[in-house]
């Protein structure tokens, strides 16, 4: 037993660099559309200059109309990027504990105030209301919230939803002032090399709007982080770099036709270990995984997911003298999950999966790493059916688990047994 133990602590999980809360940098800019001098064959193009009586420089009177596809772009969704701003309890030192010390009231009983400043997207406008999607980050610990429009006026904001998983939340405010949704675009059909413009508030809302350009860097990147409340984050990202920088959070990522493809959420900021500064390397929430769950958000304030009650590891992160040895794996399997542990009265367990297993197909389908398995489980609902290959030993299985428990309750009954009985 101490040599599994022993094997665990050399297990870790690999977690893809990103820390929230960041995003983005700038990328090549378009050509103008049009010229800006009417120019035949190779002639050079000239302009006038105007010198008046006291012999003094002027400004030029030529007038010159820079629209371009990204101008173009930027115009129709502009007035549907806001501020969010995260308004937190001030606290109280006023009290004295039984030595004199000042005692902080943890709720907190002084007026709110901001605590923090991130992006959002107008995405809905339904009668009195209209619904904004940013970065579950970016409201974390709220108080209350508030939601600086366009115009720079500020509305209050209910939060309806969230989900830390795919870090995103949705807000509702007053549709009263809205004129503006943004629309999404198929974030399935997206190029690597093609135009990418973000919009947001660098810094927060003193830099609204501000808006930066690059391309799609790479598709379907697996981010994992953990947030400040402990909880994993996992988002299969559009990697960009176009410029972001904290408070850009939750703010758009858009295509040339100014269509919403994705919501930035993160950015590597340097390399892990080395501490080596990085640039350029921002991740987007993908516009079809962003449409998948504010919907649930909306009618639920959170998102149903299956759950298959087991821990896990990459099969990549182990060695290979310990896949051999301790796995017992064919030298042909070189990827996919290995089980760490399988909780009681779970799917997996009654469809009869063990610890050590490793999974390498998921309904047939090839699994390399933890952040696929969960992007396939995921996407199916509470009582669907998922066929498993793995590897126990040199054997390979299939089994069809029943996905029949609901990931929340799972983690609630999990903590109820980690509580002292009363």
């Amino acid at each position: 037993m101490s040599r599994k133990n022993g094997f665990f602590k050399k297990f870790g999980i690999g977690l893809a660099g990103g820390v929230l809360g960041g995003i983005l940098a700038v990328g090549s800019f378009y050509n103008f559309s049009g010229t800006l001098f009417n120019n035949n064959g190779n002639e050079t193009p000239t302009t006038e200059t105007t010198v008046n009586s006291n012999n003094k420089t002027e400004v030029s009177n030529i007038k010159v109309n820079a629209t371009s596809d990204v101008t173009k772009a930027v115009e129709k969704v502009q007035d549907a990027i806001v501020s969010v701003i995260n308004l937190q309890s001030t606290q109280s030192n006023d009290l004295e504990d039984i030595f004199g010390n000042p005692e902080v009231n943890g709720d907190g009983d002084g007026e709110l105030q901001t605590a923090s400043e991130g992006s959002g997207v107008i995405y809905k406008k339904d009668g009195k209301d209209a619904y904004v999607v940013t970065n579950n980050h970016v409201v974390e610990g709220q108080k209350g919230l508030e939601v600086m429009l366009k115009d720079g006026s500020k509305v209050q904001a209910e939060l309806v939803g969230t989900d830390a998983f795919t870090d995103l939340a949705v807000l509702k405010i007053p549709s009263e002032k809205i004129e503006t949704v943004a629309t999404f675009g198929d974030s399935d059909s997206l190029n690597v090399g093609e135009p990418a413009i973000a919009i947001g508030s660098p810094l927060g809302s003193q830099y609204a709007n501000s808006v930066t350009q690059g391309i799609i860097s790479s598709l379907n990147r697996p981010v994992q982080s953990t947030n400040e409340a402990g909880e994993l984050v996992s988002i299969n990202a559009i990697q960009t770099d176009a410029a972001i920088n904290p408070g850009n959070s939750g703010g758009a990522l858009i295509n040339i036709a100014g269509q919403v493809i994705g919501i930035n959420s993160s950015k590597i900021a340097s390399s892990a270990g080395s501490g080596v500064s990085v640039e350029g390397m921002g991740f987007a929430i993908p516009s079809n995984d962003v449409v998948a769950v504010i919907k649930q958000l909306e009618d639920k304030g959170r998102v149903i997911r299956p759950a298959l009650g087991v821990t896990m590891s990459d099969l990549a992160n182990i060695s290979v003298q310990q896949q051999r040895e301790i796995l017992n794996l064919p030298e042909s399997v070189d990827s996919g999950v290995v089980i760490r542990s399988v909780a009681g009265a779970t799917p997996a367990e009654k469809a009869g999966l063990e610890q050590y297993d490793v999974i390498t197909k998921i309904d047939g389908k090839d699994i390399t790493n933890s952040t696929e398995l969960r992007a396939a489980l995921y996407n199916k609902k509470v009582g669907d059916s998922m066929e498993i290959t793995f590897y126990r030993g040199d054997q390979e299985k299939t089994v069809t688990v029943e996905l029949s428990v609901d990931q929340s309750i799972l983690q609630q009954e999990q903590q109820q047994q980690l509580e002292p009985n009363q």
